[in-house]
């Protein structure tokens, strides 16, 4: 009779992990982020949330300049010990250095969106938005399920520079139509077909 080998979690270093680690340990599950030198292990995603995310993307991609490039869920690196893995992201084209890159410099990072689960409700409205605010990336999008349609409802935010925290600068229910980081028209209802 073979015994299975007993699954052993990471013992974190007294120093927290880093950016480094968050890239070199061994096994640890798929999107693994890193939130002040701690591993953070994501629940499986619902269907709901992996369409809001599809929709997102194929919108951002309608009128996306040649500067710039969407990409989903890849881990955006803050600092040493920050590597939070935003489910959309907007970067600048020249970030892009091949299929096989896994993360992105916070400078490169123009909008981040983080479409909130249950499991990652505190994370999305507290801990991430501060932490993006504070690197500098001049955009946050919070997106929520709406608690009567079930249809995404899209929190924007804006960097304040002098206060270096987000403003809130508008909620969209049915379209998401802004100018930054550049002019983007969503139909947020387009949901349903997907």
């Amino acid at each position: 009779m073979t015994t299975e080998p007993a699954s052993r979690w990471p013992v974190p270093p007294p120093a927290g992990w880093t950016v480094d680690d968050l890239f070199t340990l061994p096994n640890l599950p798929p999107h693994t982020q890193l939130i002040d030198g701690s591993l953070v292990f994501v629940s499986p995603q619902r269907r709901s949330h992996g369409n809001v995310i599809d929709l997102l993307v194929c919108g951002l991609r309608t009128s996306l300049p040649a500067e710039f490039k969407v990409s989903r869920e890849m881990t955006v690196i803050l600092d040493k010990h920050n590597g939070p893995e935003p489910d959309v992201s907007v970067v600048r084209t020249d970030a892009i250095t091949g299929p096989d890159q896994m993360s992105y410099q916070v400078r490169d990072v123009l909008l981040v969106v983080e479409v909130v689960t249950p499991e990652s409700a505190s994370r999305d409205h507290t801990t991430k938005p501060r932490k993006y605010a504070a690197a500098g990336i001049e955009n946050f999008w919070r997106v929520e399920e709406s608690g009567t349609s079930g249809k995404p409802v899209v929190h924007v935010y804006e960097l304040d520079p002098v206060t270096e925290a987000y403003v809130h600068a508008g909620i969209h229910r049915d379209r998401i139509k802004v100018d930054r980081p550049y002019a983007i028209d969503i139909d947020l209802t387009a949901v349903d077909e997907l």
